[in-house]
C-alpha cells in the first residue's frame, strides 16, 4: 500500500534546536515536523530549573501515563520562578551500559513531553530524531516518543540496523536491547524493559512508527533494507553539505588547504540507485530551493529534508539573541575566507566530521577555547571501553587529557576535540555555569545553506518564520494550511 508521506521533512537538529515548537509549526502545515531526542533529558531538567515559566513542560508531564514518575521529576528539578542568575544547573545523571532506573524514567518522560507538545491539538505527523552513535539513551528515548504516539523515527550518525526490531518490541512493551561497541573488548548489550522502568503502569500496545535511517550511499541503504532486524520504511540521503555530523569521506581521509575533509565522486549518491530500492527517499544537504527540490523529485526522490533554514527561523530552539545576531552578521558582514561554514574533522568526540558556523563569539572563532578547563559532565558522546579488570568504563576524547590517558585512551585522540555536549546546550540558552563561574561557549552548527539565508529574511525585520521556509519551498498556500485533519487526508501536497 502506498503511503502518502509528506514531501518536506524538517531536520531533527540537536540539542533542542528542533524543539516541539518548531516541529509543531511544521506539522500544522501538513509536513513532517521532527523533534530532536539528543540530550533530551538534560533539556527537560534544565527547563524545570529555569522555572518552566510558560508551564508547558509541567502541563505535558501531567499527561504522562505514569504520574508517580512525573511528580518525582518535578519534585527533584523544578524551581519556582527559576534558578538565581549565575547558579549552575543541577545535572542529570550520566548514562552507562546499565543506567539507573531514575535516569531512564527521566529520559522516557523527556521524550514523551517533547513529542506530546509537538502533536498537541492537531492531526499532523511528528517524528523524533536520534543519533545512532549515542547508544545508551536511545531505547528509553524511543519508548518515550512512542508513548506520545510519534509517527516517525529518524536516525543517523551510524548504521542503525537494530532499530526496526527494537521498535517492534517496544510497540508490544517487550524488553529490548542494543549493542554497545566496546573499545578493547566484545560488544556489550544495554537493555530497556518497560515493565521495570514504568513501575507497574498498565502497559497498552503502542503504535509502531515509520523508520527512516539517514544514509550517505545507496549501498548502505540496500544493506539496511536487507539486513535490518525489521521493516525499514524509507531513507534520508544526507550529503556532506548538511549541517551537524557528516559521514566521513569514503577511502582515506584527505584534507584541503583549509583543513576540511575532501569529498569526491565516490561520495556522491546516484539517485537512480536509490529509486531502484523501491522505498521513498528524501535528499538532505543544501537542497533547500524550489529548483533543487524539483530536480531531485524528477529523479525519483519523494522530497527533501531541510535543516539549516529552519534552524534560524523564529520557532527554532536556538537562543533568540544568538540567532538574531547570527542572521545580522551573515547579512551585513563579508564571510570569512571559505564561507561561513567550516567542516571540522577533529572537533567531535564521535570521530565524524562536524560542521561549525564561523560566527563571532562561538567556539569555532574563539582562540581562547583552548584555555577552557576540559570537563566531561554531560557525557553523551562518551565511548565504552574495557578496563584491565574486565569491567566496562566510559571515556570521552574531549575530557581532561590526563583522565582519558589514564583510562587507556591515546593522547592523539584528544587533539582538537571539543565538548559538543556543553556547547550545544549553550546554543539553546542553557549554558552551564562551571566551577570557575564562567558559562560554557556556544557552537552553532549549520549546513552550507547558511550562506544563502538572506533569501528568507523579511525586509526590515531581520528574521523569518518556519512557515516562510515552507512557503518558499512549497508555495504560500501550503504554508497557510491549518490542521487538524485525519491521517487519511494527509496527502502529498
Amino acid at each position: 500500500m502506498k503511503i502518502n508521506h509528506p514531501i518536506l521533512i524538517q531536520g531533527g537538529m540537536g540539542i533542542a534546536v528542533s524543539d516541539w515548537k518548531l516541529a509543531r509549526t511544521v506539522s500544522l502545515t501538513g509536513q513532517l515536523g521532527i523533534v530532536s531526542g539528543t540530550a533530551i533529558n538534560s533539556v527537560l531538567v534544565r527547563r524545570l530549573q529555569d522555572g518552566d515559566l510558560d508551564g508547558n513542560t509541567r502541563r505535558a508531564l501531567k499527561a504522562f501515563p505514569a504520574q508517580t514518575i512525573a511528580q518525582k521529576i518535578i519534585d527533584t528539578f523544578f524551581i519556582e520562578g527559576g534558578r538565581p542568575k549565575g547558579q549552575p544547573y543541577k545535572r542529570a545523571l550520566m548514562y552507562n551500559v546499565v543506567s539507573p532506573v531514575a535516569l531512564l524514567q527521566q529520559t522516557v518522560a523527556a521524550c514523551f513531553v517533547e513529542v506530546w507538545l509537538a502533536k498537541e491539538g492537531h492531526c499532523g505527523v511528528v517524528g523524533v530524531n536520534l543519533l545512532e552513535k549515542i547508544h545508551l539513551p536511545n531505547l528509553a528515548c524511543l519508548y518515550g516518543a512512542m508513548l506520545a504516539d510519534t509517527d516517525y523515527v529518524i536516525m543517523g550518525a551510524g548504521i542503525p540496523r537494530e532499530i526496526p526490531g527494537v521498535l517492534d518490541l517496544l510497540a508490544e512493551n517487550k524488553k529490548a536491547s542494543l549493542k554497545v561497541p566496546v573499545a578493547g573488548g566484545e560488544d556489550a548489550l544495554t537493555y530497556f524493559d518497560p515493565q521495570v522502568v514504568m513501575e507497574g503502569m498498565e502497559l497498552k500496545p503502542l503504535k509502531r512508527p515509520y523508520f527512516f535511517p539517514i544514509v550517505s550511499s545507496a549501498t548502505l541503504a540496500l544493506n539496511l533494507k536487507k539486513k535490518s532486524t525489521g521493516r525499514v520504511d524509507g531513507f534520508i540521503v544526507e550529503g556532506p553539505l548538511a549541517g551537524g555530523h557528516n559521514a566521513p569521506p569514503r577511502g582515506q581521509m584527505q584534507l584541503n588547504e583549509r583543513g576540511e575533509p575532501i569529498y569526491g565522486v565516490r561520495d556522491q549518491v546516484d539517485l537512480a540507485d536509490m529509486a531502484a530500492l523501491e522505498l521513498p527517499f528524501w535528499m538532505a544537504g543544501d537542497y533547500a530551493t524550489p529548483d533543487k527540490m524539483k530536480a531531485v523529485r524528477d529523479q525519483g526522490a519523494h522530497g527533501i529534508q531541510v535543516g539549516t533554514l529552519f534552524a534560524f527561523s523564529e520557532e527554532s530552539g536556538v537562543d533568540r539573541t544568538l540567532r538574531l545576531d547570527a542572521i545580522k552578521t551573515i547579512l551585513n558582514t563579508n564571510p570569512p575566507d571559505g564561507g561561513w561554514i567550516f567542516t571540522d574533522p577533529r572537533s567531535s568526540p564521535t570521530g565524524f566530521p562536524f560542521k561549525a558556523a564561523r560566527l563571532p563569539g562561538s567556539i569555532s572563532e574563539k582562540a581562547n577555547y583552548l584555555n577552557r578547563k576540559r570537563i566531561c559532565d554531560l557525557g553523551y558522546l562518551r565511548h565504552t571501553y574495557k578496563k584491565p579488570d574486565g569491567t566496562l568504563g566510559q571515556r570521552c576524547p574531549a575530557e581532561p587529557v590526563a583522565d582519558y590517558i589514564k583510562k587507556g585512551g591515546l593522547e592523539e585522540d584528544t587533539v582538537g576535540r571539543k565538548c559538543l555536549c556543553n556547547a550545544l546546550m549553550a546554543d539553546i540558552g542553557m549554558a552551564q555555569i562551571q566551577a570557575d563561574g564562567t558559562p560554557e561557549i556556544h557552537l552553532l552548527t549549520a549546513g552550507d545553506d547558511l550562506n544563502n539565508i538572506g533569501r528568507l529574511v523579511k525586509q526590515g525585520q531581520g528574521t523569518y518564520g518556519a512557515t516562510d521556509v515552507i512557503g518558499y519551498l512549497l508555495g504560500p498556500e501550503v504554508a497557510k494550511t491549518k490542521l487538524p485533519r485525519t491521517r487519511e487526508e494527509m496527502t502529498s501536497l
